[in-house]
């Protein structure tokens, strides 16, 4: 049946979650009365995550991708000046604090085998019998990727300094390093080399990359969130970059008069008291910061409900979309929206909400038409055999 036919109105009471709230009411003109206690903020911190009007599709994609990495990132398609580094960068103000190992080998004390048991590294074993802490919490972080990078500094290499001043050869991690268990962004994604797309690419893919100098070698781990933005005037996106980002959202301008200005004064305000409207926005992106780390949690046990299956794969199927990871996309995003709502049930109309940033975008008209094509050369091989059988 048609698809329109088994999806309900997204707006249809269901309860939502303080999450969701404060990302809706965030786009009126919400300045908080009290303003919050000085907290020692300095001048160079980035606009205020919940301070940036409309673009709801957006900010929401942003979020549900903290909330769930598995999603797959996010691609923000639009011209220039219409806020989409500026969304990005002010992600900072709600990303939450994750746990990271103190170990090489990123042991972690939730790390256990089959019968329940620390599945960990004989040094972090001793530790966690010690009573030791084989880990810390830190904030993830958003670690941006420069346009100008050199392969030698995304994979890592030998430290140039070192090895001149000290005639000592040292491998150093590179960016996509650093970048585990963060965010990886890449402004003007469209721009970059091919050489490091293909490493990106390929760090993604597997979680981890391994650099060769001579005889050294070292496998570092790269398990990071990548977020894209670019403005199709500069150029296309290579397709298997693409294919990676999980959302894609296009971001056009604001339209309304009363929006526009909005934006105007805001922006305004922040270029001129910069430190009194971090201020005013300090409470609720602290709040915000809570509940994305209490929908991570949440996550862990959030599910899909039969029919929000039903509905995605045959939604997928209409669409004639050839990539699995779209329904992946679009499933784990449903989750996360769950989530942020504070559900443990990932019902139709979460698929709803995310099934345009998911799948817009993926059906390669390209590929369709090489199928078709192939199909009949298949169809006219098949043929010519079976009149070969015939003859014989």
């Amino acid at each position: 049946m048609p698809i329109d036919d088994i999806l309900p109105d997204f707006d249809s009471g269901a309860q939502k979650s303080r999450l969701l709230d404060l990302l809706r009411g965030s786009g009126a003109r919400r300045v908080l009365r009290q303003p919050a206690a000085e907290l020692g903020l300095a001048d160079h911190r980035p606009y205020p995550f919940f301070a940036i009007v409309g673009q709801h599709e957006m900010r929401t994609a942003l979020l549900l991708s903290i909330i769930n990495p598995a999603v797959g990132g996010v691609l923000l398609i639009g011209p220039r000046g219409t806020g989409k580094t500026t969304a990005v960068r002010s992600l900072t103000d709600v990303l939450p604090y994750i746990e990271v190992s103190t170990c090489a080998e990123g042991c972690l004390p939730g790390d256990l085998d089959d019968n329940g048991d620390p599945d960990v590294c004989s040094e972090c074993r001793r530790k966690l019998a010690a009573g030791e802490p084989i880990s810390r919490l830190e904030a993830v972080k958003l670690v941006e990727l420069p346009l100008n990078a050199r392969l030698e500094d995304v994979v890592g290499g030998v430290n140039e300094r070192i090895a001149v001043q000290q005639g000592k050869v040292r491998l150093e991690r590179g960016i996509l390093s650093r970048a585990d268990q963060n965010l990886l962004y890449i402004d003007e994604v469209n721009l970059l080399d091919d050489i490091i797309v293909d490493a990106i690419l390929d760090a993604a893919a597997q979680g981890h990359y391994t650099v060769r100098r001579g005889a050294m070698a070292g496998t570092y781990s790269a398990r990071f969130v990548l977020i894209g933005s670019m403005n199709p005037e500069e150029g296309r996106l290579r397709p298997q970059i693409m294919d990676r980002f999980g959302l894609r959202v296009p971001v056009q301008g604001l339209i309304t008069f009363e929006e526009r200005l909005e934006v105007y004064q805001r922006v305004r305000r922040y270029q001129q008291h910069r430190r009194r409207f971090l201020m005013e926005w300090a409470e609720l992106s602290e709040a915000a910061r809570e509940e994305v780390a209490l929908a991570r949690d949440l996550l862990r046990e959030t599910r899909l409900a039969d029919e929000a299956i039903e509905v995605g794969l045959t939604l997928v199927q209409q669409l004639e979309i050839d990539s699995h990871r779209a329904e992946y996309a679009m499933f784990e995003a449903a989750r996360a929206n769950a989530a942020a709502d504070g559900r443990d049930v990932a019902d139709v109309s979460d698929i709803r909400a995310v099934a345009p940033m998911a799948l817009r975008q993926r059906r390669s008209q390209f590929m369709a038409d090489f199928f078709v094509r192939q199909a009949e050369e298949d169809a006219s091989i098949r043929e010519q055999i079976d009149a070969l059988a015939v003859q014989s």
